[in-house]
């Protein structure tokens, strides 16, 4: 091989990229090698290449093949101050530009936004999602974003994006005025709002933003107790329903604490509803007891759910007695509260149990001798 053949041979004739990494940005390797004149270019379809004469930007291709000549590289050819026809190898850099849509990025708040609620007042909230975006404007991204890199992945790019995200968000919340706890209804409409909102970012770097994902928007636990509390309430609607809704709980906690057993439920449901029935009896009223003077002038809650009792005359006219050791009998009493001996109208027969009346000697039932 000779000289002039040698030299020849290393003159780039064909350039072009095939993709194999997850770059968005590929240098070719042209490295000190002379692009000859006339070399075939081939940029595929989600490409765009870039000619770059001493660090500026020249002649950009879309998707195509091009044989290179001062014809198609007016920029390069400027540059250069190529005469018409120019047919001299010569020297530049070539980038190839990835302009598909780059899926799934991720983004989320680092550390919790500050926010200001109507009903709870000011909470800590986070939030995460992914987004989408490609290359629209190649020249400008290059001057914008890549530099002089060799290549440039969108992890490289990835701590720009979500500052920038988590700044909008948190601005389009707070103008929203939505209620917190109403927040995961809205996603759709505030993920789309978003997108709109950070298109201009994006546009301003040579990108667009394809996508948008609001998929949650969580709260502190505090505040998220808080609403349990609030929605266990709304659930028990009145504080019967309330007590139900305490027993089941209860019972609940017991099961899930083997330690505790269910008597230490027990004890805390009983006073549970003991308190529960004191403060129904102060929300209705029916806890008040009229108060009236007793025969030694000292005032005395009058309860009317009390019985009252009273030593009850016999057909003479004088208080009925006990027959067996004459204590005096209330109204109200079916045994004598002294011998426990029950009384005439209230005998049974202690083998049918049948009822007795009064100064019976046999049971008319049975028969049984009394």
């Amino acid at each position: 091989m000779g000289l002039f053949s040698f030299i020849k041979g290393q003159f780039i004739e064909v350039i072009e990229w095939i993709e194999d990494t997850d770059s968005i940005v590929y240098h070719f390797p042209a490295y000190d090698h002379a692009i000859k004149m006339g070399a075939q270019l081939t940029v595929r379809e989600g490409q765009a290449a870039i000619f770059v004469n001493e660090g500026q930007i020249a002649d950009v291709f879309g998707p195509g093949k091009y044989e290179l000549s001062t014809q198609n590289m007016p920029v390069l050819t400027a540059l250069k101050s190529w005469k018409y026809a120019f047919n001299s190898p010569f020297k530049a850099d070539v980038y190839f530009v990835n302009t598909t849509n780059i899926t799934d990025q991720k983004w989320g708040t680092t550390n919790p936004v500050i926010m200001r609620d109507k009903e709870f007042g000011m909470v800590r909230a986070r939030g995460f999602g992914n987004y989408s975006f490609k290359v629209k404007d190649p020249a400008v991204f290059m001057r914008e974003i890549f530099g002089s890199h060799e290549d440039f992945n969108p992890g490289q790019i990835s701590g720009y994006f979500k500052t920038m995200i988590v700044s909008g968000v948190s601005d389009l919340l707070a103008e929203s005025g939505i209620p917190i706890i109403d927040l995961a209804m809205h996603y759709d409409e505030l993920s789309s709002q978003a997108g709109a909102k950070l298109q201009s970012n994006f546009a301003a770097i040579g990108l667009a933003l394809t996508g948008f994902v609001i998929e949650n928007i969580s709260l502190p636990e505090e505040v998220e107790k808080m609403i349990d509390r609030r929605s266990s309430m709304n659930i028990a609607g009145n504080l019967d329903q309330y007590m139900k809704y305490q027993t089941a709980e209860s019972i609940r906690e017991a099961a899930n604490n083997p330690g505790g057993g269910l008597a230490g439920a027990g004890a805390g449901l009983g006073a549970g509803m003991a308190m529960g029935q004191m403060i129904n009896q102060m929300m209705t009223g029916s806890g008040q007891q009229p108060v009236s003077a007793n025969p030694g002038g000292e005032a005395q809650a009058h309860n009317p759910n009390q019985a009252q009792t009273h030593d009850v005359p016999d057909k003479d006219g004088n208080t009925e007695q006990c027959g067996k050791c004459n204590h005096s009998l209330k109204a109200n009493d079916k045994f004598c509260p002294e011998c426990g001996t029950a009384r005439p109208e209230h005998r049974f027969c202690h083998e049918c149990g049948g009822a007795l009346t009064p100064g019976a000697k046999f049971c008319s039932s049975c028969g049984t001798k009394l």
